[in-house]
Formats: C-alpha cells, structure tokens, sequence
C-alpha cells in the first residue's frame, strides 16, 4: 500500500470532487456491500483515476480557456479601465470604419466584375481571386491582425491538396488573404451563408451540410473532380471537420487523403496574449465572434506551410492522416487526441454507450479471470481497485461514457463488481 501513497502536493488541484458526481443516497444511507466512496476512500491514487474519468480529454477540446486575472489590483486597474476606453471608444470604431470601407471598395469592383465580364471566364476568375483576397485582408486588418507567414506561398498546381487544424472560421480568411483557396465547408445560415453562395462561390468553394448523408457522396464526387482539374484555385480542407481550441488536434477524416493527390500541410497558432480566437460555435454566433475579436487589442497568429507529404507505399488513408496530423501537431505545438470531432454534434444515446461499456469490462474481466488473476483476495483492494481503474479509463475513453452521475455510475459498480 505503502506504493501507493500520493502527497498532496502532486494531486491535481483542478481536478473536479468526485463526491460531487455521486447520488446523494449513496453518501447518506449505509451499505452492505463496497460502494464507490468506499472504494475511493481506500487509496488516493483511485481517486485520481477517477478524477481523470470526469475531467476528460474530449470536453477540454471545445473548452475556451478564460486568460489568468490580472487586474484585479488596486494598481492595475485604472489602467485596465483606460484599455477598456480605448479598445471600445477608438479602435473599435476605427476598426468598424475600415471594415465598412473595404465592403464599399470590394462591392464596387466585384459587382462589375461578375455581371459584365460573364464571358471572358479566364479574366473573370483572376480578378474575383484577387477581389476576395482584397475583402480578406480588410477583415484581419479589422481586427490588427498581426499574421506571420513562414515558408514559401501556395500555389495552384494539378494533383494536391492543403489541409490544416482548424480554430475558428478566420482561419480561412487568414489564409484566403495571401492565396485564394477554394475552401470545402460547413453550410452556414444568416450573412454567412450569404457569402457562402455568392461571393465564396465565385472561387470554387463548395459546401456540405453535416446532417445530409447524400451530401458526402456529392462532396466526394466534387472534391475529385477539383483536384483533377488545371485551372482551378488550391483546395483547402480542415479534416477535423470542427473548431478546436488550438491546445489539441482531434482526429483527422480521412477524406482529404484518399484522392491520390500531394498533400500540402498547413499549421496556424494562435497567441492568446490578447484574444483568444476559438470560435464556439455552441455557445456563440459568429457575429459575437468577429465582434470579440474587433474589441481585442489584436489577433496574434502564426501560419507555417510545411514540406508537402505522399502516401507511403503500404500506407492506408487513415495512416497517413494520422502521420499529417502528427506533423501539423508537432509544429504548432498541439497536444493530440483519439476524438472524432463530430461527436461534438452527434453523440451515441447514453443507453447504447453504457451497453457497450458493460460488455467489454464482462468480457475483460472473463479474459482476466481466464489467465488466472480472478482469486485475488480481498487483502489486495489496492492494487486490484488500481488495477480496475485503469482497465475501467481504458473502456470509458473507448466508448466515450461521459456526462455526470450515469456514466460514473457504471464505471463504479463496474469496479466493485471486479472485487467480488
């Protein structure tokens, strides 16, 4: 037991109170058989594991981490309070000023441009490219967008494909302002979508919505013929298929990767010195997004276009998204993670989660008592409990069993039951 022991002082201090996860009839009434507080009571370090289970990975990939309080000083905050009349009363105007006057600068030349030159296509499609990144540049100017390019500028060829880690939809506009990218995208409603069909149309984007099964054939179908053809503007894709916080890259679809052609990636990050640029789509719209932003004192952000990767002989599509993923990961300094990003939108019912989550422990536990470990004594709680946790994380990271009070109910009696 004595191994077991872990000091305070390396216990995780952000790690929630799982007492605060367990019915209250489970604290008060007594009980003739080992429930979970008896079991967490027995050694600190299930109590860890257990902390783990509710704090997971996959929540804290869609979580806006808040910038640490500094100016809560009798010192400080005046001056915090003069930022705030500044950021408002001056740059934000000015910010608003430049913005409308790029939207009267593009609109002028793009209208002309689309309606009168209809049948010198060539000449059409080179102007509207250079419209769009103009209209782009204004919105990072809108927020003092303050963007570091490293390495050499795409460039449209036959047979390839960009891809990067995505936080928020002014990643495209980032990156739309130095090559104009036809984009493959979430269908949006309001002003967005808006653009979407109009202007973004103009230079080959094409848009999906993520509820219609048929759209992804439709997608596929679009998405090979893009990259076939010679004229085309780059393709840009984001394969995690959601915004994530840019601490974590989850998983990338493997879509991108099984068109046979030159895989360029592309790794943006973002300093949180000022703004934090994840866009929320749960919890915010994309007009309270900009505005966030255009109240910021800037958006600091790095693009890095990486060395162009091939599918190796042997190599599966899902292989070689991984090993992009992992690239893009190490050069933004992302932390990767086993998600699939879509279970953001679209989670499996509680009652088919905890159903599979039952029959593979019944089915770990028959395989553990097969190799002969199932006499264990009583006498050995500790390591066996421990034992059990990590079998019990292992399961619950696979059949993603979150949410409160019935998931951790399962993985504790899934737990007692091992000791009996």
């Amino acid at each position: 037991m004595s191994k077991l022991t872990t000091s305070s002082s390396e216990l995780d201090l952000d790690r929630p109170n799982i007492e605060d996860y367990l019915p209250t009839d489970s604290i008060q009434q007594p009980h003739t058989k080992l429930r979970l507080r008896d079991l967490l009571d027995i050694s600190p370090t299930l109590t860890e594991a257990a902390g783990a289970i509710v704090d997971d990975s996959f929540t804290r990939c869609f979580k806006s981490n808040s910038p640490e309080p500094w100016n809560w000083n009798i010192y400080l905050f005046p001056l915090w309070c003069l930022g705030v009349i500044v950021r408002y009363g001056i740059l934000f105007p000015g910010r608003v000023l430049i913005l409308t006057l790029g939207w009267i600068i593009f609109l002028s030349c793009y209208i002309p441009v689309h309606l009168l030159l209809k049948g010198h296509d060539k000449l059409r499609k080179r102007l509207e490219r250079v419209l769009v990144e103009l209209i782009c540049s204004f919105f990072v100017a809108s927020w003092t967008g303050v963007v570091k390019y490293h390495g050499p500028r795409p460039c449209a060829r036959p047979k390839q494909v960009f891809v990067a880690n995505h936080t928020s939809m002014i990643d495209f506009i980032i990156l739309e302002q130095m090559t104009a990218f036809a984009v493959i995208m979430q269908k949006h409603p309001g002003w967005v979508g808006l653009l979407q069909s109009t202007i973004l149309e103009s230079v080959g984007c094409i848009w999906f919505n993520r509820s219609e099964a048929k759209d992804r054939e439709i997608v596929a179908k679009k998405l090979r013929e893009h990259v076939e053809g010679t004229d085309n503007n780059p393709l840009l894709i984001f394969p995690e298929g959601t915004c994530v916080n840019n601490h974590y890259t989850v998983m990338f679809k493997k879509g991108a990767f099984e068109l046979g052609a030159t895989v360029c990636p592309i790794a943006i990050k973002y300093n949180k010195i000022f703004v934090d640029a994840f866009w929320n789509s749960r919890k915010q719209s994309f007009t309270t997004h900009l505005l966030q932003l255009m109240t910021s004192w800037a958006v600091v952000c790095d693009v890095w276009y990486l060395e162009p990767q091939n599918m190796k002989p042997g190599e599966t599509a899902i292989q070689f998204a991984e090993r992009v993923r992992g690239i893009i990961s190490a050069r933004a300094g992302l932390k990767m993670v086993p998600w699939d990003g879509y279970l953001k939108y679209s989670r499996p019912s509680p009652k088919h989660r905890e159903s599979k989550f039952v029959k593979e422990l019944e089915l770990e536990n028959k395989k553990h008592l097969d190799d002969g470990d199932g006499g264990n004594s009583s006498g050995s709680v500790g390591s066996s409990g421990c034992r059990w946790l990590q079998w019990v994380v292992v399961w619950w990271q696979r059949w993603l069993v979150v949410g409160g009070e019935g998931g951790l109910q399962v993985v504790a009696e899934a737990a007692i039951w091992g000791h009996q």
